[in-house]
């Protein structure tokens, strides 16, 4: 392929994501498309008190030769003005997840949203979505609010323990978005999701940094259904409780997988096989598999010669 990259030289910046599987799915999908593959999990709590600002890891990314970073938790939105340019939906979003380094320049694209909507598409056909409600309005929650109304929800609920991120992604969303009708929520209670269909979690409550679940458990009912984001651990709190209330469920793995799918082609110029990423992923799950505290920096580079 043309302008295809010979090498896949990346990393992933945010904080509490040492258990990414990240790495592991693009650097066996480089090998196997006989590529060498390195990349790197940068996660800044791991250089507390003191860690590196987030300018100074991009420029060192782009002086050292990446194809790019991938970014998460919690630098979404603090990325952006970091960048030269961005995709129309990176643009349109505010949030920004695959940065590439091409020709001198930084360009900001989010694979989140189309990540999310893939995912959901796939796993759940049949639901009803005229109410959902979203927890979470930062950087996740901006694409997860777009993929909801590419995936037909009609209404949608937003919450966020900042009430004017809350009104800011309702209003950016409307106007995005003009067939959804987006509006906010000060609470999560009764009164506000007693004639739900859905709920998603966008925030990283759950995460094993940050245990627990955004949504009371007593409120759950079989006629809901619930996704989350988060997917380390993939069974999160929130997830487990309405599995034990007869919820249908979609956990974080699909957003995951399909968000990194469409990061590799960006980085690489190849499109990957998806079937094969996912297995990368799945193999997490299996007894045995030596899962790494830090993913991807100690892993041989192929082809390279013994030190």
């Amino acid at each position: 392929m043309s302008g295809a990259a010979k090498m896949l030289l990346a990393g992933l910046v945010g904080r509490g994501i040492a258990r990414s599987r990240t790495p592991e799915m693009h650097m066996a999908e480089a090998e196997a498309l006989g590529m060498r593959a390195v990349y790197k999990i940068i996660d800044l709590d791991s250089f507390e008190p003191s860690s590196p600002d987030l300018s100074d890891i991009v420029r060192a990314a782009e002086m050292s030769g990446f194809n790019g970073l991938n970014v998460t938790y919690p630098f979404k939105i603090d990325i952006v003005p970091l960048l030269d340019d961005m995709s129309a939906n990176a643009a349109a979003i505010g949030s920004v997840n695959t940065v590439v380094f091409r020709d001198g320049r930084r360009y900001g694209h989010n694979t989140d949203l189309w990540g999310f909507a893939e995912s959901f598409r796939r796993n759940m056909e049949g639901t009803v979505r005229d109410r959902v409600v979203l927890i979470g309005a930062g950087g996740a929650g901006g694409a997860v609010a777009h993929a909801l109304a590419d995936c037909g929800v009609r209404e949608l609920r937003i919450f966020d323990a900042d009430a004017g991120r809350s009104e800011r992604l309702a209003e950016q969303v409307r106007t995005n978005r003009p067939g959804l009708v987006a509006k906010t929520i000060e609470r999560i209670d009764h009164g506000t999701v007693e004639d739900l269909n859905g709920l998603v979690n966008a925030t990283p409550v759950g995460m094993d940094k940050s245990p627990g679940t955004p949504f009371p458990a007593e409120l759950l009912n079989p006629s809901l259904w619930v996704a989350d984001i988060v997917y380390f651990p993939l069974e999160t709190e929130l997830l487990a409780s309405a599995r034990a209330r007869g919820c249908r469920v979609l956990p974080g793995s699909g957003m995951a997988v399909f968000q990194a799918v469409r990061a590799f082609e960006l980085f690489t110029g190849i499109k990957p096989d998806i079937s094969r990423m996912k297995a990368t992923f799945d193999a997490f799950d299996q007894p045995g598999h030596p899962q790494k505290e830090v993913t991807g920096f100690n892993r041989p580079i192929p082809g390279a010669r013994p030190a």
